[in-house]
């Protein structure tokens, strides 16, 4: 075996009694529905803090019990169904669309495993459990959660809603390849797909400083995943009313909204066991505090990591506007799968390298020398391109286009444009005629001069 393959030791996992999996099971309930409770009146309060507005300040202290009064709100309301929907999977949708974000925390490391903890004087580890694909696990169970919204869609027996879960349909799959090539370039980084061996490989630096760009990939991704702004295309009210879930009230719309914050959590929990160290204090702290990772410390890093990316999705809708579908199809399938695909081909080099014993400068000069290459080769065939576009003659100036030409106004295709828009006459000029002044326009006329003095002489 290769000395840079990690060695998996998962004994420590799967010895744990029966009452205290529940507790761990509940606790990871817990902390993700108190994660997300938080996340939305921070949501509220950042968002109103950007726009110079005061935001939630009426439920609890400062507002803090928002998102719970929001919840009851929304549990007394109607429950209403739709007379066209399909019943059966009209009611399964939500619970398709909740129950797999809840199930990936469950691999998510929350402390070191071989620093047991103490429950009811039981020793366990800070973690549900641990597969030697636990980030395969991850990849199977939040694709599932897409059915839910697809199922939405199509039950409701609407228009909108089906666009809505099309739409979200096409983006899960365009930005899960991408997602999938990041996750792929920190298993051959790693040499493990084992969450707990990911994070024991980020002893000495964090995967952020040596694969920067699938973080950058991955974080684009997770935004795309979650259906946060701005690639909230299935969501988008402005074209479909409210997305997949228009015709959808009471418990089940708040079971929507459930997973979908719940889904922000939890692709943060996975980019911080992935790229940001897991449960390891942060640098200067863990060079001067040996007991920084150790005990209960390890959770609190954790959270604060978490928290700092559910800023970046708070600060992103915020910030930028929603882009164009076709703009975030183009993103997807035309830039981050071929960047990810090309890194990955550049991650796996340099392992092959470093197993086969060469030097880290050997290896930045081979890469350095590939990259130049593809440059010059880049270079040749755009100055050959351009060349070619030159000799070809010039294409017939397009037909000039008719918005009436099958009686009604249709939109101009690519390449057309519309006919300019006749301007108004100026003020002073309408004043003149509606005096009785000269009509400077009808005078030009072959038909004679209809000067209001001449008409009156007559």
């Amino acid at each position: 075996m290769s000395p840079y393959l990690a060695a998996e030791d998962l004994s420590m996992f799967g010895t744990d009694p029966w009452w205290l999996v529940v507790i761990k099971a509940v606790f990871c309930f817990a902390f993700l529905m108190v994660t997300v409770l938080f996340a939305i009146v921070w949501e509220r309060k950042v968002v109103a803090w950007m726009q110079l507005r005061v935001g939630p300040n009426r439920h609890g202290p400062w507002g803090l019990l928002q998102s719970l009064a929001d919840g009851i709100k929304l549990m007394l309301k109607e429950d209403l169904v739709v007379k066209r929907a399909d019943k059966v999977v009209y009611v399964l949708a939500p619970i398709v669309a909740a129950v797999p974000a809840f199930m990936a925390v469950a691999v998510i490391p929350f402390g070191p495993a071989g620093n047991e903890i103490s429950i009811f004087g039981h020793r366990t580890t800070m973690q549900l459990t641990d597969l030697p694909i636990a980030l395969l696990y991850i990849l199977a169970v939040a694709s599932i959660g897409i059915y839910g919204m697809v199922l939405a869609g199509w039950s409701s027996g609407s228009t909108y809603p089906l666009l809505g879960g099309l739409r979200s349909c096409a983006q899960m799959i365009s930005y899960e390849i991408a997602m999938g090539a990041a996750f792929a370039s920190v298993f051959l980084y790693s040499g493990s797909m084992s969450t707990s061996e990911i994070v024991a490989q980020q002893n000495d630096r964090w995967y952020i400083v040596l694969l920067p760009v699938s973080f950058i990939i991955y974080i684009v991704t997770m935004v795309g995943e979650t259906n946060r702004a701005p690639f909230d295309m299935p969501e988008s009210e402005g074209d479909l009313v409210g997305g997949f879930n228009t015709e959808y009230s009471s418990i089940k719309f708040a079971m929507f909204m459930l997973a979908e914050y719940v889904n922000m959590v939890t692709v943060s929990a996975v980019a911080t066991t992935l790229f940001l160290g897991g449960w390891r204090a942060p640098w200067p702290i863990s060079t001067f505090w040996e007991g920084a990772n150790h005990g209960w410390w390890p959770l609190l890093w954790f959270v604060i990591k978490v928290q700092l990316l559910l800023f970046f999705f708070i600060w992103l809708r915020g910030t930028l506007p929603r882009v164009r579908y076709d703009q975030l199809m183009k993103l997807g399938w035309k830039v981050l799968i071929p960047v990810s695909l090309v890194w990955l081909m550049m991650v796996a080099t340099v392992r092959a390298l470093r197993n086969e014993g060469y030097d880290f400068t050997d290896i930045a000069l081979y890469i350095a020398a590939g990259v130049l290459a593809l440059l010059v080769l880049s270079f040749v065939v755009d100055m050959y391109r351009g060349k070619g576009k030159q000799a070809e003659p010039p294409a017939e100036e397009p037909a000039a286009f008719d918005p009436m030409a099958g009686g009604f106004p249709v939109p101009p295709m690519p390449g057309q444009e519309l006919p300019p828009v006749p301007r108004r006459r100026p003020r002073r000029e309408r004043e003149l005629i509606v005096s009785g002044g000269p009509d400077t326009r009808s005078d030009e006329s072959p038909g004679g001069s209809t000067d209001g003095k001449e008409a009156s002489d007559g």
